[in-house]
């Protein structure tokens, strides 16, 4: 069937790679852990076939962001290590947490690869990871998400304003 070999096509093609996060929750202390760990398979940024991914993660409440936090910077990489820790207090109701894979340039603007939405409002995986940390306090639980286009994931934060 042609037409699934194209959408197959289109999927590969647009793939931006994964990135695999650990959340972590201690009501007691309000505080919210977010580990960036790893991603794979980034999609090409630089002319040199390759990028030089870092993660910005954003704390957010009702689409407005309260804090942010970054990763270093991994260097001629489609699959950087990081293994880098973020803690925040936070109330845990209504709290999002969003996460961006950045292509940094020494010229110019850093290029976004993708972004997945974690929090009580998201889908999918990003869901089912949310309300298994909540289901599990105190205890780390690592998971693997596609990045989406960060335009796609940024639609879905203002109509939630």
């Amino acid at each position: 069937d042609l037409c699934f070999f194209v959408f197959m096509y289109l999927k590969i093609k647009t793939r931006l790679g994964d990135i695999c996060l650990s959340l972590r929750y201690v009501p007691t202390a309000g505080k919210l852990t977010v580990v960036i760990l790893e991603a794979k398979n980034l999609k090409k940024m630089d002319v040199g076939g390759l990028s030089d991914p870092y993660v910005k993660i954003h704390l957010m409440q009702n689409g407005k962001r309260l804090k942010k936090k970054k990763t270093t910077i991994k260097k001629n990489t489609l699959n950087p290590y990081y293994n880098e820790s973020f803690s925040f207090e936070v109330p845990c109701e209504q709290i999002e947490v969003g996460v961006t894979v950045l292509d940094y340039d020494k010229i110019g603007k850093n290029d976004a690869i993708g972004k997945v939405l974690l929090g009580s409002n998201s889908s999918g995986t990003e869901q089912r990871h949310w309300s298994d940390m909540l289901a599990n306090p105190r205890r780390p639980i690592a998971q693997w998400h596609s990045l989406k286009p960060e335009d796609e994931v940024n639609l879905l934060i203002s109509n939630k304003k």
